[in-house]
This record gives C-alpha cells, sequence and structure tokens, in this order.
C-alpha cells in the first residue's frame, strides 16, 4: 500500500533539494533534460535538485526514508519524555490532587519528603517505551501522510494550502500514535498518582487487567485523542510556519549558507514557540485524562462536570515548562537524527515556479 506514497513522493512540493530527481533509467534529471523546443519539462520549471548532498542516506519518500524518520520519532520522543518524569509526575499529582500538591515547588518538597528522590522517577519505564512507540508513529506517519496529502492536492495548491497540509498530516498520523501509547500512559498514570498501587509497570499491568479487564488501559483513548490530536497539529504546523517565518524574518542569511549548527538552533527555537501553543490548547484534556487514568470507573464527561471550567487548568505553568522544553528538544532531536543518519531534510516550502508566473501575468 506504501508504493504510491513513494510515488507520490518524487512528486512532492516538500521533497529535499539536495535529492536528485531520478529517471527510470537510472540518469538523473539533470542528465536526461531534453533541449528546448524538444517535448518535455515546461521551460523554467525546476525538475532536478537544486544542489546533491552525497551525505544522504536515502532518496526522500522512500521506504527507506520513512523507517529512517521512524526512528528518529523514537529517539526524539522517547528520551525527551523520560527525561522530564520527575516534572510530569509533579504535573499529574498537581491536576488530581490540587488540595494537597499546591504548587510546582510544593509538589516535588512532598514527593521527596514522603517518598524519596527515588520517587520522582516512578513511571519511567511505561514512559520510555509509550513514547518511543508514539514517537515511532507521529513522527513517521506524519512524512507519510504528509507527502500523500500534498500529492493528492498537486504542486500549486499544496503550497497554497500548506498550513492544511501540515494540520491534516499531523493529525492523522497522531490518531495512530495515540493507540500505541494509550496502555502505557494509563499505566503510568496509575504508578504516579494511586498512593501504594504499584511501584513498577510489571506491577501496575496485571492489576489493572484483574480489576478493569483490557478497558483499563483503553478507557482513556477518546481523551487521549482529544489531548493529544490538537497538540500534535499545533506542534507541526506551527513548528513548520514558524521555521519558514524565522528564516524569512530573522535568520539574516538563507537557509542554504546556514551552517547544521545554526540550522538546528533555528529549529529549537522554532520547536519551543511551538511548545507553548501546544501546552495551552491540549492541557484542558490532559488534566482530564489524568482524573480519568487516576479514578476506578469514572467517565470523561464525569470529570470534566467534576472538575469545573477552572479545574481543568489545574498545574498549567508546569506543563508550560514542560511541554515547551520537550517540544524544542524533540525537535531538535528529531533534525538532529536527521543530520547524522544523513537523511533529506526539506528547506522551508518555496511557490512554485507555474504560481510565481501567474503571479507575473496578473
Amino acid at each position: 500500500m506504501f508504493s504510491s506514497f513513494f510515488q507520490a513522493a518524487r512528486n512532492s512540493p516538500f521533497r529535499s533539494p539536495f535529492t536528485p530527481v531520478r529517471c527510470d533509467d537510472g540518469q538523473s534529471a539533470v542528465e536526461s533534460v531534453p533541449a528546448v523546443g524538444v517535448g518535455g519539462p515546461v521551460v523554467g520549471r525546476e525538475i532536478a535538485a537544486a544542489a546533491t548532498s552525497q551525505n544522504d542516506s536515502c532518496e526522500f519518500g522512500s521506504a527507506k526514508y520513512f523507517a529512517l524518520c521512524g526512528i528518529g520519532g523514537i529517539l526524539s520522543c522517547g528520551t525527551t519524555h523520560t527525561f522530564v518524569v520527575p516534572l510530569d509526575l509533579v504535573k499529574c499529582r498537581l491536576q488530581v490532587d490540587p488540595a494537597k500538591y499546591k504548587n510546582l515547588i510544593h509538589g516535588f518538597k512532598i514527593t521527596v519528603a514522603e517518598e524519596g528522590v527515588r520517587g520522582l522517577a516512578k513511571g519511567w519505564f511505561p514512559t520510555l517505551i509509550g513514547y518511543s512507540a508514539q514517537g515511532l508513529c507521529k513522527f513517521g506517519l506524519y512524512e507519510v501522510f504528509k507527502v500523500k496529502y500534498a500529492d493528492i492536492l498537486g504542486e500549486e495548491k499544496a503550497y497554497l494550502y500548506r498550513t492544511y497540509v501540515y494540520l491534516a498530516a499531523s493529525a492523522s498520523a497522531e490518531v495512530f500514535a495515540d493507540i500505541a501509547l494509550a496502555p502505557f500512559e494509563a499505566a503510568k498514570v496509575k504508578i504516579q498518582t494511586v498512593p501504594g498501587y504499584a511501584n513498577t509497570f510489571r506491577e501496575a499491568v496485571p492489576k489493572m487487567y484483574s480489576e478493569e479487564g483490557m478497558s483499563a488501559f483503553y478507557k482513556g483513548l477518546v481523551p487521549l485523542w482529544m489531548r493529544q490530536i490538537p497538540y500534535t497539529m499545533m506542534k507541526f504546523a506551527c513548528f513548520e510556519r514558524t521555521v519558514e517565518l524565522l528564516y524569512k524574518y530573522v535568520v539574516p542569511k538563507p537557509r542554504t549558507e546556514c551552517s547544521k549548527g545554526e540550522q538546528l538552533i533555528v529549529t529549537f527555537a522554532a520547536g519551543y514557540i511551538a511548545g507553548v501553543f501546544c501546552a495551552v490548547v491540549s492541557h484542558p484534556a490532559d488534566v482530564v485524562v489524568s482524573k480519568l487514568n487516576q479514578t476506578k470507573g469514572a467517565s470523561a464527561v464525569g470529570i470534566v462536570k467534576s472538575l469545573g471550567f477552572m479545574g481543568m487548568w489545574n498545574g498549567l505553568t508546569p506543563r508550560i515548562i514542560m511541554i515547551g522544553t520537550l517540544t524544542a528538544l524533540q525537535w531538535f532531536i528529531y533534525d538532529g537524527v536527521k543530520v547524522a543518519l544523513g537523511i533529506p531534510r526539506p528547506p522551508p516550502p518555496e511557490m512554485p515556479a507555474s504560481l510565481k508566473a501567474k503571479e507575473k501575468s496578473k
């Protein structure tokens, strides 16, 4: 089924300028361009790469490309979420028991006093495995859907409506990513927020299954979608457009003239900006997920009613800090993995030559 994706990638307006277009006979497009006047490509339209990078390990849109992007997603999501487990633990406790944990600092003090420093690492294993699986689907499938949707729209519309392409591709990818994450997220929240329930993932899983069956692992899926899909749509669309704006108005030289280190700094800055918006958009649903997984037999509607509007914003400050840092680090690691593995890195999209010609003719 992915063969159509690979073919679409070759014609995608999001293709890398560092990857040469290949013809059926194996020649590059540069070598096979016919003379002007001979039936062939439209004069003035770029059909070849602006430059060919010998460091690229795969062709943009190939099976290997999508697989390596998935690996980048595993490393970026799994490592960063595990790194901030202490902050995530206190955030969850602020959400489910604000009477006991009054603020971020107070939450850390109580946790260390009651459970020691090791208590701050509770839930690290389901976090590592769950968010690694989520990252695989989130980033890998985002690249797949972005290519496919752009091909459906065509070059011109894909450029004009590229924000909608980012939104649709990220939302589609997150549907599958959350299915992979949900069981691990449910176990993590139980371990972190229910005193004495379990100290490890291995202890929590059989206990959860004996109490509620498989529903214990997936009852939070819909609220998770409500939290993660808006979050991911904002994460990818805001990041992509912020990168465009930074290179256009802030960075004093074209992207092609920036070193890889400079490009990664832009990536980090755009990621942090996107992360702040992500945290605000998805926070109410995040509170519902925490309360839902903490309380046996609870429903999302019941949780919303019991919390009220203001209660759904508990723990927002630590979540902005956590998600802003997380998102920035994830994009930094993901882009860094692309550099390290030689994965093609498409630049911010430019207006197609056909649209430029139309603009001039007006």
